[in-house]
């Protein structure tokens, strides 16, 4: 049996912290396209690699801060506590995250990045205060956690990071199954360059000019607005429910929800096939399609497609263009909301039945597949939180486990 010990972190790496000397942090000069710049919402948001940022430093941001080596694992210690993500290419962060750096061998990033998962609670409990939570360093650096020799750290970090591999390769799949399906809809539907279309003539319309045969409408004509709602406790407990913090970002497929158990305040009723799009401000990018039946938010607009133009309607609602009207005309002053009575007034231009048949097929198709993955990752994910706490305490011996089998078990 592997023997355990106590340690601190700094037994397996230096920890440091993230810099951004410039203030005011917000000056414009900081930021261009040079550089990721990662912050404690992108540690949070990734599934085990981090490469995607909100923001990138220019120049002149690069140069205030430090450009941090990948394999680094990035864990925050402010806003979102003792998250953590292994930095997946050259990046900088501010010092609400720190960088642990492996001095024994590269697999201890991964190592570290799952001790942490399994010790968030308790990490986080440490890091209240009377104000704001803040972990800090010295915190961290003080807690000690169960380590076992070098190689079964290896060997745990390497099942573990298996099943998280396999889930970001299905995100990213599925990524691609909807730009894909989102480059055709520009192609058709705003270049017009449809099947076909070299036989078409360009007339003039309110829209500017469209083919001859299409015609101009507003998304109203493509949509019906659900206004069922439910109180939650009237409904199996079992039954899946959407918050806006579930609904992805820029993302169509929906890939968490919790469940009606305990909920309070009425919720929406939706379908699959709905499309789900966040109303308050922030939110406005949050546009998935439902992948089954459940309650939502009431911060939630329910919309139904009609069948014929279901792919023309779900990458309408979720383009740039229509989350900037909705931006543009919301109202309110402390929280703005986008207003169905406006938005649904967004113009579009229809194509001859056919057309928006042929699409949707292609829509429903990528979705579908892209849905597919999904439902294969949160079997994935499951594995991995089943194992995550025994493999990290020690109670599972990670050399009896048959990696193949547990991989090939979780995506069944």
């Amino acid at each position: 049996m592997t023997e355990w010990r106590e340690a601190s972190l700094v037994s397996l790496g230096s920890v440091e912290r993230g810099r951004s000397r410039h203030r005011p942090r917000n000056d414009p000069r900081l930021f261009g396209e040079k550089m990721p710049f990662f912050q404690t919402g992108d540690v949070k948001a990734a599934t085990l690699h981090m490469t995607s940022a909100g923001q990138y430093y220019s120049d002149f941001g690069v140069a205030q801060s430090r450009v941090w080596e990948p394999g680094v694992t990035c864990i925050t210690i402010a806003a979102n506590i003792a998250e953590s993500a292994v930095l997946g290419r050259h990046g900088c962060f501010p010092d609400s995250v720190l960088g642990f750096t492996p001095a024994h061998q590269p697999e201890d990033a991964y190592f570290v990045k799952y001790l942490l998962d399994v010790h968030r609670e308790r990490l986080t409990t440490a890091a209240r205060g009377t104000t704001q939570a803040n972990l800090s360093l010295e915190k961290l650096l003080a807690h000690k956690f169960p380590v076992p020799e070098p190689a079964t750290r290896c060997r745990i970090a390497g099942v573990l990071r298996s099943l998280d591999e396999l889930i970001e390769n299905n995100r990213r799949r599925s990524w691609l199954l909807q730009e894909m399906a989102r480059a055709i809809y520009r192609e058709w539907f705003v270049h017009f360059r449809y099947p076909g279309h070299e036989d078409s003539t360009l007339v003039p319309s309110p829209l500017g000019p469209i083919p001859e045969g299409w015609t101009c409408g507003t998304v109203q004509d493509m949509v019906e607005l659900v206004k069922t709602t439910v109180d939650p406790g009237s409904v199996d407990p079992a039954t899946p429910a959407v918050g806006l913090e579930h609904i992805p970002r820029r993302h169509l497929t929906l890939d968490a929800w919790s469940t009606a158990e305990g909920l309070g305040s009425r919720k929406s009723v939706f379908a699959a096939g709905d499309i789900l799009f966040g109303k308050i401000r922030p939110y406005f990018h949050k546009v998935s399609v439902a992948p089954l039946d459940g309650i939502c938010s009431t911060d939630a607009i329910v919309l139904r497609p009609l069948d014929d133009h279901w792919g023309q309607a779900v990458m309408t609602v979720s383009s740039d263009d229509f989350v900037a009207h909705a931006t543009q005309t919301s109202n309110g002053t402390k929280m703005p909301r986008a207003d169905w009575k406006v938005i649904k007034e967004f113009p579009a231009a229809f194509p001859p039945a056919e057309v928006a048949q042929r699409f949707t097929v292609v829509a429903r198709d990528a979705l579908q597949a892209a849905k597919l993955l999904m439902f294969q990752s949160r079997g994935l994910a499951s594995t991995r939180d089943l194992l995550l706490p025994k493999l990290m305490t020690g109670q599972i011996d990670v050399s009896s486990l048959d990696l193949d089998a547990v991989t090939e078990g979780a995506a069944a």
